[in-house]
């Protein structure tokens, strides 16, 4: 008797890329997209000059992202007409019409970010609502709530979310190679399909352990995919 092959299979994105070995290692370890955050109050922001010159080192099939907070949309639609096939991600307050409006009517794909909050207060989050305003996304973000924008390396309550979301999701949050087939076995039957997006987790440390902002270790890139391909096999 063969066994039956997994149907799932957990696409990754690496975010938060400032240098060309990151983006090589992101690549070699089989990541499905690459995020560069285009907000400058991040100290993970590139230029839209500078995430286009990482995008090069691409190669087929593999998904560049560019992530916005609060920009207008003529920002928006320059800075992807920068990179060919850019999907848009937006982690600030955009409306879904300012969603619209900065994807040419949806033409272009975008996920939207959904805030949830930390602790037992992410029960209140109407994720189906959210998800039904933002329709026109490609998938719905879910990082957690924390002063700022742009994902703070904080994991909210994945127990807490509605038990059926009518979207594609896309897990993040303060995921590691540690936690993040816990976080699929979690979300993973609430929605459509489940991708996963780290940025904090895969990233190098100092000599005291604190973390390098926009540095990515490439061991640990590769610890955090060969922990998710884990998971897909055990779903």
């Amino acid at each position: 008797m063969t066994s039956t092959p997994t149907l799932h299979r957990t696409r990754i994105k690496i975010c938060g890329l400032t240098r060309e070995q990151d983006v090589d290692a992101a690549v070699a370890a089989g990541a499905d997209a690459i995020g560069f955050v285009l907000y400058p109050k991040s100290a993970r922001a590139v230029t839209p000059q500078r995430a286009a010159e990482l995008a090069k080192r691409l190669p087929p099939f593999i998904t560049p992202v560019l992530l916005f907070v609060n920009a207008g949309a003529t920002e928006v639609i320059a800075a992807c007409a920068m990179i060919a096939g850019a999907t848009a991600q937006f982690h600030g307050d955009e409306s879904p019409q300012d969603c619209l409006d900065a994807t040419g009517n949806g033409a272009r794909p975008y996920l939207r970010a959904a805030r949830i909050p930390l602790g037992d207060d992410a029960q209140a989050f109407d994720l189906v609502k959210y998800a039904h305003d933002y329709s026109n996304a490609q998938a719905i973000l879910l990082d957690a709530h924390v002063d700022g924008y742009g994902g703070g390396g904080k994991t909210f309550n994945w127990s807490l979310l509605p038990p059926s979301v009518n979207a594609h999701l896309v897990l993040s949050g303060g995921l590691t190679s540690a936690n993040v087939g816990d976080g699929i076995t979690s979300v993973r039957p609430r929605c459509k399909t489940l991708a996963v997006d780290v940025s904090s987790g895969v990233e190098a440390v100092d000599a005291q352990g604190k973390p390098l902002k926009g540095i990515k270790d490439p061991e640990k890139i590769f610890q955090f995919v060969a922990a998710v391909r884990a998971a897909d096999q055990l779903s």
